[in-house]
């Protein structure tokens, strides 16, 4: 029998797909402040930490739960050690488009955006995906900032969002403002967990609305 997850929480759940290396960090939280500065909830295999679960079932999980997603394809390439290509990511873009085709009514409707850091490099790798919403970051938090913002205003809802001028301006002041908003809870900005960071956002949209 499927699953069904809570109506409001799945329509608002975006899964988020990505690297998660200190070199992409800060795209990684700027992806997630604009989710949540949008009125949605920026969701990742780090909000979990059990042991006894197999990464792939909290993929399946996170995809099941999430009406949209976000699919950064722009690390695959040769691994500098072993000189072989990183496949996660375009996995787990493959299951979400499964998921979407296979996964029966409630899933037709998921949506997704896929980004990288050049706009028609996906071509080399992964062509099969042409006709996807590719979106080029060029690896700069304000460019994946405005990429997402223009794909929930354009697709998903249809309410009035802020623009994406604002929003790399509001990211800015937030990170300008974060290790203060880490002090009172003895938290180190450099160490923060997706959960810390995801609860600071939060905190500071409700405080700066």
């Amino acid at each position: 029998m499927q699953r069904k997850p809570p109506p409001s929480l799945y329509s608002h759940s975006v899964f988020i797909n990505c690297p998660f290396d200190d070199e992409y960090r800060p795209i990684f939280w700027a992806v997630v402040f604009t989710v949540s500065a949008c009125g949605y909830v920026p969701r990742c295999t780090l909000e979990h930490d059990d042991a006894s679960q197999v990464r792939i079932e909290k993929i399946y999980r996170l995809i099941e739960d999430s009406a949209l997603s976000i699919h950064d394809v722009s690390r695959t390439e040769l691994d500098s050690e072993n000189h072989l290509p990183r496949f996660n990511m375009p996995l787990e873009l493959g299951v979400f488009l499964g998921s979407k085709r296979f996964g029966g009514k409630p899933h037709q409707a998921k949506r997704c955006l896929v980004l990288d850091r050049e706009r028609y490099r996906f071509q080399k790798f992964i062509s099969d995906i042409a006709g996807q919403d590719i979106k080029a970051h060029e690896n700069k938090p304000r460019a994946a900032i405005r990429a997402v913002r223009d794909w929930l205003r354009r697709g998903v809802t249809g309410a009035l969002l802020p623009g994406g001028s604002h929003l790399c301006s509001a990211y800015e002041s937030f990170t300008e403002e974060l290790p203060g908003l880490c002090a009172p809870t003895k938290l180190a900005a450099a160490e923060l967990t997706f959960t810390d960071f995801r609860d600071l956002v939060g905190s500071w949209l409700a405080s700066n609305k």
